[in-house]
């Protein structure tokens, strides 16, 4: 009993510690605060009509008339009768929003490492690194629940894999059935759908694996069962699938009706989304190098400079108070990257990124080829319309692909392998697999590698050698609008920035390498290592997260509830109860009231 007991407590310490740590981050909610979420401001608006309903009758309603010219609410958070998984998903998730989510990254994460035989020591600082990466936060807190809800369960579908493949086959196939349950209640089909694409490339290198082994029974024996546990999570999740699907065929990701193009020509018959929605969001190539430096390309579409900041100084300039120039300085349009919209950059932590570059020269074997072929494959889709061959290769006929816009979003399968590979970094480092030698000339690579791509990009800021202009797309309506000066400000300003985070991943860098030569050379030990690590990761990681959600996102529940109020224009309104829709103008955002819309009608 005391030797069971020994050997769950870490464990349970750890699942505390995530708790904690989700709450931390997320302290706010502590107070009775919840996070302003533009998105969910924009779907509470959207479900309000069904919510109504669903008060006064006590069932469920499948349409609503408050959304375009009326919709089925297959997708704005209709229930099904007898959806158990759904019951266990609400216990998973018992922390409040978004801590909840956070907390799904950790443990998910964590269970996995667990299956693939890390230790818990090595498994809870990759969990952090996972659930700490600054996209899988930023989805948080612009209200992609549905996302980071299929995301957070991503790691959890693997372990039911990895556990099957081996041999542990009954476990493996109930860990499957259930998290695959869980991954298809997230209701994020395009999250699943890329999940299943880093399934195939698992699958392709466990097949070669078990060919040169000559263990191919065991290997379909596998597959077989798995096949019978996706089958199950599907039955689990059947009634949203098949709304699902059907309401495709009427959406714009369904075959258009339409015959004719805008100008008379022939419209090219269309299954799915066009090639222009898909790759309206592409990952741009030089962008890449955000996973290692956060505010490479400016960072996002309003970054806070401050009042050090050339754009303060021009505010004060143009006779602006001090503090008009620092509320202006607080969302300063800094990216200059290709896409139309940036929150924030996909960094994924410049400890972590020299970690998996570290454990490139040592980890051997399926588990490395396919976290980096997920991983490349992954960063390959998302460049988009940038790799137009590829791009339109998978369009054209991979099955399901041309369903789904933003390929950007596939990045969350290398921020999935990269922490992996990363942690078995130090795994090989921690063993004697390797000679010290070995462990020293990787770790000169990585940190040559690292390192000088940093060095290289610093020397470009003032040299230009990489062609570095630090102007945008949207640069030209900035000058025209605005002024020279105006312009002028902003780019010093992405300049500084670029300087400051490069040398801020180069410093990362030299910590991390140092922490590592200190213990092949016998000064530091593996608790000091991992604790150095976890420290690390979380001070570098949440630094930068920080920037983009943090307390200030947090407001009194009631406006999260209620985010808009009742005016004028709305009391007259909700007087007349016919069938219409009103387009409210007054306010100048273009707000839309609507109670019922008329199916013969657009406006009254």
């Amino acid at each position: 009993m005391q030797s069971t007991i020994k050997k769950i407590l870490p464990h349970i310490l750890v699942f505390v510690g995530f708790i904690i740590l989700s709450l931390a981050y997320f302290s706010p909610v502590l107070e009775g605060k919840e996070i302003l979420q533009s998105d969910i401001v924009q779907y509470n608006a959207m479900a309000e009509q069904q919510r109504n309903f669903k008060a006064q009758t006590g069932e469920e309603t499948y349409w609503t008339n408050s959304a375009f010219g009326g919709m089925p609410t297959y997708q704005l958070g209709a229930r099904y009768p007898n959806n158990y998984i759904k019951k266990l998903d609400l216990v998973l998730r018992f922390l409040p929003r978004p801590a909840d989510y956070l907390f799904l990254y950790f443990i998910g994460f964590y269970i996995l490492l667990l299956c693939l035989r890390v230790n818990f020591k090595l498994a809870a600082p990759g969990a952090l690194a996972f659930g700490f990466s600054t996209y899988l936060v930023i989805i948080t807190g612009v209200g992609h629940n549905s996302k980071a809800h299929a995301i957070a369960y991503m790691p959890l579908v693997l372990s039911g894999i990895l556990l099957t493949f081996q041999r542990k086959y009954i476990l493996g196939f109930i860990v499957t059935a259930i998290a695959m349950g869980l991954e298809l209640v997230a209701n994020h089909f395009q999250m699943t759908y890329y999940l299943m694409l880093l399934v195939i490339i698992i699958g392709v290198v466990y097949l070669i694996d078990a060919y040169k082994k000559k263990v191919l029974p065991h290997f379909f024996k596998s597959v077989a069962l798995l096949l019978v546990a996706v089958i199950l999570a599907v039955g689990m999740n059947a009634s949203n699938i098949l709304a699902t699907q059907e309401y495709v065929k009427e959406s714009t990701r369904g075959k258009s009706e339409l015959t004719i193009n805008s100008d008379g020509s022939p419209k090219a018959v269309e299954t799915g989304l066009s090639k222009e929605k898909i790759t309206e969001y592409s990952y741009g190539f030089l962008e890449t190098f955000n996973l290692f430096i956060p505010r490479l390309l400016g960072g996002g579409m309003g970054e806070n400079v401050g009042e050090d900041s050339a754009f303060y100084a021009f505010y004060l300039a143009q006779g602006a108070s001090p503090a008009q120039a620092k509320e202006a300085a607080e969302s300063v349009p800094t990216y200059w990257g290709d896409q139309p919209i940036v929150e924030a950059p996909a960094y994924v932590g410049a400890g972590i990124l020299f970690l998996f570059v570290f454990a490139l020269f040592l980890v051997k074997g399926r588990l490395k080829w396919w976290l980096v072929a997920g991983t490349l494959v992954s960063l390959l889709l998302s460049y988009g319309k940038n790799l137009g061959f590829l791009t339109d290769f998978f369009i054209d006929f991979v099955p399901l692909y041309d369903k789904f816009r933003a390929v950007t979003s596939i990045q969350v399968i290398l921020e999935l392998c990269i922490p992996v590979l990363a942690i078995f970094g130090l795994v090989r480092l921690f063993n004697d697999y390797e000679k010290d030698e070995n462990k020293i000339k990787a770790l000169k690579f990585s940190v040559l590698i690292t390192a000088g791509m940093a060095v290289i990009f610093l020397i470009s800021r003032y040299t230009g050698i990489l062609g570095f202009n630090f102007e945008g797309a949207r640069d030209a309506s900035f000058k025209a609008n605005y002024g020279k000066p105006f312009l002028d400000a902003i780019v010093t300003d992405r300049k500084m920035i670029f300087t400051k985070d490069t040398l801020r991943s180069l410093l990362f860098v030299l910590l991390s390498g140092g922490i590592i030569y200190l213990f092949i050379k016998k000064k530091w030990s593996e608790v000091k290592v991992i604790i150095a690590f976890a420290v690390l990761i979380v001070f570098d990681q949440v630094g930068v997260d920080r920037r983009y959600v943090n307390t200030e996102n947090f407001v009194a529940s009631r406006y999260v509830q209620k985010p808009f109020q009742t005016n004028t224009a709305d009391k007259k309104i909700f007087s007349d109860h016919g069938n219409f829709r009103v387009y409210d103008i007054s306010s100048g955002e273009g707000r839309a009231t609507s109670q019922k819309v008329n199916a013969m009608t657009s406006a009254h």
